[in-house]
């Protein structure tokens, strides 16, 4: 697997508590997620298709 560079956290982590985040790097064929408290700890890494059917799934039911 291509090791990931283009880490990027969520939008809405903003000022403050925005390091109590994780953040997602795609690769051609996976999507990484690490916690961006502790970025050089382990990643977790899930096929591009699944972690898309994942997120799809979150935006069809958001919780407020």
């Amino acid at each position: 697997m291509t090791v990931p560079r283009n880490w990027r956290k969520s939008s809405y982590s903003g000022d403050g508590d925005g390091d109590n985040c994780v953040e997602v790097a795609p690769t051609p064929t996976h999507t990484a997620v690490r916690d961006s408290k502790a970025p050089a700890r382990a990643t977790l890494t899930f096929p591009t298709p699944a972690f898309t059917s994942f997120l799809e799934a979150l935006k069809a039911h958001p919780r407020h």
